[in-house]
């Protein structure tokens, strides 16, 4: 089967960033599904992972990435209780194994949903990821209920791909009134059309989020840069709020500023269920088949903004030299 993959860690504008090449078509096993890939999308965690999982050194077999992917899975394994070959399904992924970036690849049952029936391959591939990592933050990382409906949520970053989501279902299933930051008349446009209730300008954010009307809020998700608001959130926040983050941090937080407030802080990585085989690993094959239901039935739509034809090296590369860009609006796809 065909791959894209990479032998050694090159920045992005390098030739050999990414090769296409030959290889077995894997064979399913136990929980796996083996999907013939349509459509595939790619998030900031793809350059990530290229930029170091193979610096200084050149491996014998080019690693293939790649998480979102919509297919059809075409064999299963013998524990998989939940598909059948023919299902249409969409998936995220798992970091720790051979990714999307190739016509075949196994993924594990419980972290996949059925494909949204109303969708097309690209819409449908871009949305898995961002979805699951949106769904947690709210949903499972600061527990926003029934009782939250009406409360305010500043999300850094909300043209982006897990921004874009992350509006929709705040606004749209847990009733918030969503604040969101962009800067650019294009990014603020699409704010607003995923639901955004107030766009503010993240160079003063602080000050931004005041004029908007609003002294402090009670939720906070900082999909941009833990680091660099850090003190804008901790004055931001009300007193037992909550703050949740994707980013990481290169330096340590001062959880100290929290402490007066008693407010809860999150870290998010939406591999963590996959990685560490967590007893509701399941739970993901449950977000992303409600994600779907909310799609087809029109509560979310999909977050697709550009398509790119082919599975090649070429468009590998292009597709990262966009994201690495930090200008991208929304997703980007790729279809077979």
């Amino acid at each position: 089967m065909k791959a894209i993959g990479f032998k050694t860690s090159l920045p992005i504008s390098e030739a050999e960033s990414f090769i296409d090449f030959e290889t077995d078509k894997p064979v399913p096993a136990g929980h796996d599904l083996l999907v013939k890939i349509a459509a595939i999308s790619v998030n900031p965690v793809d350059f990530k992972v290229r930029q170091n999982s193979a610096k200084d050194k050149v491996l014998d077999i080019p690693k293939v990435i790649g998480f979102d992917a919509a297919g059809v899975v075409e064999a299963v394994g013998d524990a998989v209780t939940l598909f059948k070959p023919g299902d249409k399904v969409f998936y995220a992924g798992d970091i720790n194994k051979p990714g999307s970036n190739a016509e075949f690849q196994l993924i594990d049952e419980r972290i996949v949903g059925r494909k949204p029936a109303s969708l097309s391959n690209t819409e449908a591939a871009v949305m898995p990821l961002t979805s699951l990592t949106a769904w947690e933050l709210l949903f499972h990382r600061i527990r926003i209920n029934e009782k939250d409906k009406g409360k305010s949520i500043l999300i850094i970053g909300g043209a982006g791909g897990v921004g874009s989501i992350a509006i929709q279902l705040a606004k749209k299933i847990a009733g918030l009134t969503v604040i969101t930051t962009a800067s650019r008349p294009e990014t603020t446009a699409w704010a607003k059309q995923q639901g955004a209730d107030h766009v503010v300008n993240h160079k003063d954010l602080v000050n931004e989020v005041r004029k908007a009307g609003f002294q402090q809020v009670d939720f906070i998700l900082d999909l941009v840069d833990t680091n660099g608001y850090w003190d804008a959130m901790a004055e931001l926040i009300k007193p037992q709020g909550s703050i949740a983050s994707i980013t990481g941090s290169q330096t340590p937080v001062a959880l100290i500023k929290l402490k007066t407030k008693s407010v809860a802080f999150f870290w998010e990585s939406m591999f963590t269920r996959s990685t560490f085989q967590t007893e509701d690993m399941i739970e993901q094959h449950h977000i992303l088949n409600k994600v779907a239901e909310l799609l087809d039935n029109g509560t979310l739509k999909s977050t697709l903004n550009e398509t790119l034809e082919g599975l090649s090296a070429a468009n590998i590369r292009q597709a990262h030299q966009q994201l690495e860009s930090g200008k991208t609006i929304g997703k980007l796809a790729i279809r077979f």
